[in-house]
């Protein structure tokens, strides 16, 4: 446990002391080595190799694209110098959030309390072995200079940036919206930082849905219509949707899935925060099953305000041309015909259904990332982005697996008015007749175009999320 909290925030080799005789422009001076008055990426990584300054994989380029105002491919000495300078205040920010009793120092028990706060649970043995690898002159403190010493040359400026690697953020939207939400800092709710990063999910999400929005249609189309009597296979499910209604209907449905992301993802966070608020004693930190039941009793709650949405979205997704005129359409047909009560078919369904895909896709996501962490963090504990992408879309698709029967079930049963009046059952007729006439399969028809979709959704949804984190001014 002691090598993955040391590869979140500490390194492994000792830093400059920039309060030593070698000034910031002495230290410019060994690195710029072609004597050109610039320090370029290749220089700044060898020079710091060659001098035993510690620095992470990638920091070389991202404190050059940092401090590189003018473009040109390197830091002059008036960028090197200030980006030190900028960079040692945000260091110094940090320190002092990590010293809670004021007294210019950092001791065990005030690391062991300001992870936990981030999340991260650690015993005050492990609090004390982080302290030592930082502990310079043996007081079991950690003062500024020491601080400083470890981190000068790492980009990650404060505690947040450093844990968020492993954040298990809802950016990797795969169509379904019943994950745990994502975990916000104080500094991020007081800053605005939270809002910018929903926005940015939802942007990613409806770039990922609609690029994905064919898979999902011919997966509707599976789950309702294929029987063994009437098989209906990937490539088939397509040619009868585009001889119906052309390649534009392939996205039938598309817009109210779109829509619903807002109003879900603002209620989901707003009722996860009040849920964890009740759910936790005053003053205590949240536990991993706290979190679980908030996130599941949040989801609950934004999955039964816009549930009317999902209905419409079946609806839409399976009609006809011409058959509704738009959403709103789609909507006074439902009421006028089938009444209010039509608006919550397959509500029991869907609400069973998150608590496996919630519980398995955090329990396997940790595993994966404990699984990582303990065999592979030994200088960083960035796993990349092939990692993260790979944890993601696996505990998803494990979520996926065990809940798909219930999502099957739901999606019937909100598409019975469309069916024959023999198709019409209850959840435990529905699951008794699919047994009967189909066997165990039956409750996963459609389930090939829906992990087809997994890796290129969350492909999507990442790059748009990078991309607008950058615009919105979450990352630089």
């Amino acid at each position: 446990m002691y090598q993955v909290i040391r590869g979140f925030i500490l390194t492994d080799s000792r830093c400059w002391d920039p309060d030593s005789q070698r000034s910031y422009q002495d230290l410019f001076d060994k690195l710029d080595t072609n004597k050109d008055g610039k320090v370029d990426v290749a220089e700044l990584r060898a020079g710091l190799t060659a001098m035993g300054i510690s620095f992470r994989k990638g920091a070389a380029q991202k404190i050059v694209s940092s401090g590189d105002k003018n473009k040109d491919g390197g830091l002059d000495f008036n960028e090197f110098n200030k980006y030190l300078k900028e960079h040692e205040k945000k260091l110094r920010l940090t320190f002092k959030s990590l010293d809670k009793n004021n007294d210019g120092r950092i001791d065990a028990s005030e690391i062991k309390q300001s992870l936990e706060e981030l999340g991260m649970d650690i015993t005050q043995e492990e609090a004390q072995t982080i302290l030592q690898s930082m502990d310079i002159d043996g007081t079991m403190m950690v003062d500024w200079n020491e601080w400083r010493e470890h981190f000068l040359f790492n980009p990650a400026h404060n505690l947040n940036e450093i844990v968020r690697y492993w954040k298990h953020s809802t950016v990797l939207d795969i169509g379904e919206s019943i994950a745990i939400p994502d975990e916000f800092t104080e500094e991020e709710k007081t800053s605005g930082g939270w809002w910018k990063q929903l926005a940015a999910g939802a942007m990613a999400g409806a770039v990922s849905r609609t690029g994905t929005a064919p898979l999902d249609r011919v997966k509707v189309f599976m789950q309702v219509h294929s029987s063994k009597s009437n098989r209906i296979t990937l490539l088939g499910g397509f040619k009868q949707m585009i001889k119906e209604g052309g390649v534009a209907s392939l996205w039938r449905g598309n817009g109210i899935n779109v829509l619903k992301i807002a109003p879900e993802t603002a209620i989901k966070f707003m009722a996860y925060e009040q849920y964890k608020k009740l759910l936790t004693p005053e003053g205590e930190k949240v536990q991993t099953y706290q979190r679980f039941m908030a996130g599941s009793l949040a989801g609950a709650t934004a999955q039964s305000s816009i549930y009317p949405m999902e209905v419409m979205k079946t609806r839409l997704t399976l009609g006809k041309t011409g058959q509704y005129n738009g959403m709103f359409d789609c909507a006074k047909k439902i009421l006028r015909k089938e009444g209010i009560k039509a608006f919550y078919k397959g509500y029991t369904p869907n609400m069973i259904g998150i608590i496996p895909y919630a519980g398995i896709d955090l329990a396997v996501y940790e595993s994966l990332k404990n699984a990582w962490l303990s065999r592979y963090a030994k200088d960083t504990a960035n796993p990349g982005i092939l990692v993260l992408l790979g944890c993601g879309t696996i505990s998803s698709t494990c979520g996926q697996l065990a809940s798909y029967p219930l999502a099957l079930l739901r999606t019937r049963m909100q598409a019975q008015a469309t069916l024959d009046a023999s198709d019409k059952s209850t959840m435990s007729g529905l699951v008794k007749g699919i047994l009967a006439n189909e066997g165990f399969f039956g409750l996963y028809r459609g389930i090939l175009p829906n992990f087809m979709k997994v890796i290129p959704a969350v492909s999507i949804s990442y790059v748009v999320y990078e991309y607008m984190k950058t615009g919105l001014g979450i990352s630089k």
